[in-house]
C-alpha cells in the first residue's frame, strides 16, 4: 500500500523525496505500511477554507486531517473487511502556515513538517485533543513517535504541538 504525496501549492518549496521518506518511517514506527495514506501540501488560503468549511475556524492553520475510519479509538488499528478498506484517510498540511511558524521559531521547516504530518496521522488513528486527557494522551504518542524515529533516523524532531486553550481546539 503506498502513500499519495500532492504538493498543491506553490509558496513554500517541498522537498518532496525527503517529505516520502519521512512519512514511509512514520508508517514503520506506527505499523501502518498496508494502509494507503494521502498527503496534501496547500497554502494558506486553501487551509483557511477547509478549516470553515469542516472546524468553522475562518483561519488558516498547519495540519488538518480526514480519517477514513472515523470511530476508531486510539491505539487500534482498524480491521478492513475489503481491500478497498485498507486506507487511513488524507493528512492536509498547511505549509505556508507551517513555515511561518518555522521562521518565528527558528525552526527547521522540513523537520517541521514531518513532525505536523505525525500529529495528523495520529489523529487518523484517533488521537484528538479536546479534552485534558485527550491532549495528554496524544502528546505522549507524538512524543514517542518523534522519539523512535529521531532514533531510527538521527534526527531531534520535536512535536510542534502545544497546549491549547479551550477555544482554539
Amino acid at each position: 500500500m503506498g502513500v499519495v504525496l500532492r504538493n498543491l501549492q506553490k509558496v513554500v518549496p517541498i522537498r518532496r523525496a525527503r517529505l516520502r521518506k519521512d512519512v514511509d518511517t512514520l508508517r514503520h514506527i506506527l505499523g501502518i505500511q498496508k494502509f494507503d495514506l494521502g498527503i496534501i501540501c496547500v497554502d494558506n488560503q486553501r487551509i483557511q477554507q477547509i478549516n470553515s468549511l469542516y472546524r468553522k475556524k475562518n483561519l488558516p492553520t498547519d495540519v488538518l486531517s480526514f480519517p477514513f475510519y472515523e470511530d476508531i479509538r486510539p491505539g487500534k488499528l482498524p480491521c478492513p473487511l475489503h481491500r478497498d478498506e485498507l486506507n487511513l484517510g488524507d493528512v492536509f498540511l498547511g505549509v505556508e502556515f507551517v513555515m511561518k511558524q518555522c521562521q518565528e521559531e527558528s525552526l527547521d521547516f522540513h523537520g517541521a513538517l514531518t513532525a505536523v504530518t505525525a500529529h495528523g496521522i495520529c489523529h487518523l488513528l484517533g488521537y484528538r485533543h479536546e479534552t485534558d486527557e485527550e491532549w495528554t494522551e496524544m502528546s505522549q504518542r507524538e512524543q514517542y513517535i518523534l522519539s523512535e524515529f529521531n532514533r531510527l533516523t538521527g534526527r531531534r524532531l520535536e512535536p510542534m504541538m502545544k497546549k491549547c486553550s479551550q477555544d482554539s481546539r
